[in-house]
């Protein structure tokens, strides 16, 4: 029993090794969601840096119970001009010219589904107006926040500032 338990394991360390080896020398390095059209990502950046500029001059730090009355309200107003900003962006990238055909593809997809995160951000601006302070719901991908699909998509390319903004998180 003991040879048999020790012929197992180094079974299954070398099966370990093996797929390490693959992993690391063998497989594909190429990045599913990565666009080759570099002017593209570079204007792309460009066009989310002016926007997540735009977000930041919208922060609002009082305290809810400096806020008044009217809390939600003004809450609702500053987060429909923070999406507003998100659609202006999305709108922008959808008129670049994409040079490559996969990132042709793949970056209409993208923004669909940043329509529907900026869908959700309406959906919230409204419940804050009706005087409902819930957290913000987002629409979920295979069990997963939207919002993380769509920051994969722009980890993928380099695009640091065209990532979903985290000013609605809890």
């Amino acid at each position: 029993m003991k040879i048999f338990t020790r012929v197992i394991l180094s079974l299954i360390i070398f099966a370990i090794c093996l797929m390490w080896i693959y992993a690391l020398f063998f497989a594909s390095k190429e990045v599913v969601n990565r666009v080759a059209d570099d002017k593209w990502r570079r204007s792309s950046d460009e066009i989310c840096l002016a926007a997540k500029k735009k977000r930041e001059l919208l922060i609002d730090l009082r305290l809810v119970s400096e806020a008044g009355p009217n809390a939600l309200g003004e809450r609702a107003i500053i987060v429909d001009l923070a999406t507003d900003t998100l659609e202006n962006m999305v709108n922008e990238i959808a008129d670049l010219p994409i040079a490559d055909a996969k990132g042709a593809a793949i970056v209409p997809l993208w923004l669909a589904d940043y329509r529907i995160y900026i869908d959700d951000r309406r959906n919230y601006a409204s419940q804050l107006r009706e005087g409902l302070n819930q957290p913000f719901a987002e629409s979920q991908v295979d069990r997963l926040p939207l919002s993380e699909k769509l920051a994969t998509f722009a980890s993928d390319n380099h695009l640091t500032s065209c990532k979903p903004p985290i000013d609605l998180s809890v």
